[in-house]
């Protein structure tokens, strides 16, 4: 089916070789929308924008192609929506920055429900990936989404975690809807596709950038109502989606770590800087005023997280001859207690040969 004519004239536009979406935005504040826009004279044009951006639309030089997003959309399940469309995350609209279009897909439903945060490293601890994946269960079955960015580790975690729950997950991506970036994400990428939704404000064929992620974590911000950052160094870009959740107005929550973790350091830095520490999903439903279910509060240990070898682990890694010193029982007593734990899910290896407890 053809592009309908609003549609195509959105798509020019935002296709359009240097127009961003300030001056985009400021066109449809001059003339009232993209048809309008597209029918100007350049004379007219050039009030709001400059000649090379006036120039570049009346002589159609863009940067990509409408055909390919009418092939696009002829999968029921992708979708472009404006700014112009009632779908269109009404919370964005309260940004400085809201994208004219975005394309999506999967459940359009999903772009205007609650929703919440859940950001972290991409080389999180197993830990971390289990503490993300379960905060973000939790909160999906109290009724938030959960928003992260499709990438390894933690992201991926919380997407697994929001899938689990009542009110799924939205992944915003920094490349097209045609490409999965990355990779190894792709059969999870899948599953947000068919049961939540994924987000992008770059046109279809765009590669992963570097400089589109912070981008794409500024949407993460300004879809959600908080933020929570499960793992992070000092260098992770989830901070970058934390400030900016803060300098909207909206709660940042953290967990803590250990003090010799390079992971807990962002975590850390953020608590001190003034966001909620917290330990169970009841914290932060309770900080945005939502009811708490049963399942937001830590349950009972499991018969494997009582064996006696895991009073002599902390959190922080640790190889098995230290292990073994401490517990006063031979190395391959520990190595095969080590085993059971591991397939019972109470502890991880680790690279270096280093064991870790988890919940």
């Amino acid at each position: 089916m053809p592009l309908a004519p609003d549609l195509e004239a959105w798509l020019r536009l935002s296709l359009t070789q240097g127009l961003g979406s300030e001056s985009f935005r400021k066109l449809l504040s001059a003339f009232g929308g993209p048809e309008q826009i597209l029918g100007a004279s350049r004379t007219s044009l050039t009030v709001v924008v400059s000649g090379k951006i006036a120039d570049a639309i009346l002589d159609g030089q863009l940067h990509g192609d409408p055909a390919a997003v009418e092939t696009w959309l002829a999968d029921t399940n992708n979708h472009v929506v404006t700014l112009a469309d009632t779908e269109y995350p009404q919370a964005l609209l309260q940004t400085a920055d809201p994208p004219p279009l975005i394309y999506v897909k999967g459940r359009v439903e999903l772009l205007n429900q609650p929703a919440i945060a859940v950001v972290g490293s991409r080389n999180a601890t197993a830990q971390g990936k289990l503490t993300a994946e379960s905060f973000a269960t939790a909160l999906s079955n109290a009724g938030l989404c959960v928003v992260s960015g499709l990438a390894l580790g933690i992201d991926a975690a919380a997407h697994r975690g929001g899938l689990a729950g009542l009110a799924s997950t939205i992944a915003i991506v920094g490349t097209g809807l045609d490409k999965v970036y990355p990779a190894r994400n792709r059969e999870l990428a899948h599953a947000i596709a068919e049961k939540g939704a994924i987000i992008s404000e770059f046109a279809l064929g765009t590669p992963p950038l570097a400089a589109n992620f912070p981008r794409r974590n500024r949407l993460i911000s300004g879809m959600t109502r908080g933020c929570l950052v499960v793992e992070a160094a000092l260098s992770s870009g989830s901070l970058i989606t934390a400030r900016i959740a803060n300098e909207l107005g909206k709660d940042v929550f953290a967990i803590p770590g250990s003090i010799h973790s390079t992971l807990s350091k962002g975590c850390h830095v953020l608590i001190k800087q003034g966001a909620k520490l917290v330990d169970d999903a009841a914290d932060i439903l309770g900080e945005l005023r939502l009811p708490v279910p049963a399942s937001a509060r830590a349950g009972d240990v499991t018969a494997t997280a009582k064996h006696p070898l895991l009073a002599h682990m902390a959190y922080d890694p640790c190889d098995i001859d230290t292990l073994a010193g401490r517990a006063g029982l031979p190395v391959h007593e520990v190595s095969a207690a080590l085993i059971e734990l591991e397939l019972g899910g109470a502890v991880a290896g680790l690279p270096g040969g280093l064991w870790q407890r988890i919940s």
